[in-house]
């Protein structure tokens, strides 16, 4: 299981803040991160984008996008990001979009997820998941990777400062 805690502190540390953009995961990232005490030093807060027009009108995702790629692509994870980090006035901005199933979504099999990280500067990372098991563990999973992703960011860009 991904260390909320140490990437929090890798936040504070940074003098940083990050905001969430969730879909498959229904808000299970935001809980995690506030189950730390002293979460608030470094969550800025998030949005539960369910519903695919919500990426749109909520986070600024690109219609014309979403209408050709669907709600699970990575240019729509990171275009999630982007928006919730606007959004809540945060450094970083973290977006899950996946399948996380019964049944697959826009052409997508279940357990495909695209997880983003917008930062400074315009900066973006992604990663892409193809996951098996049940919904539950499909989402639980989600949130371990998009924890350990912005924690791996977090550490490169401590490391390009540090030197």
């Amino acid at each position: 299981m991904a260390d909320v805690a140490e990437m929090l502190d890798l936040l504070v540390g940074a003098d940083a803040t990050v905001a969430v953009a969730e879909s498959l995961t229904g808000g299970l990232i935001g809980a995690a991160i506030t189950s730390v005490p002293g979460a608030s030093k470094a969550f800025r807060g998030g949005v539960i984008s369910y519903a695919t027009d919500l990426k749109h009108e909520l986070l600024g995702v690109p219609a014309e996008l979403l209408r050709r790629e669907g709600a699970v692509h990575p240019e729509v994870a990171a275009g999630m990001a982007a928006g919730v980090a606007r959004l809540c006035g945060a450094t970083y901005g973290l977006a899950v979009t996946g399948v996380a199933g019964p049944e697959p979504q826009d052409g997508r099999p279940v357990g495909t997820v695209h997880i983003g990280v917008a930062g400074p500067g315009g900066r973006k990372w992604a990663r892409e998941l193809r996951l098996q098991g049940s919904r539950e563990r499909i989402r639980v999973e989600t949130v371990d990777e998009a924890v350990d992703l912005l924690s791996g960011v977090l550490k490169a860009n401590i490391g390009e400062h540090s030197g």
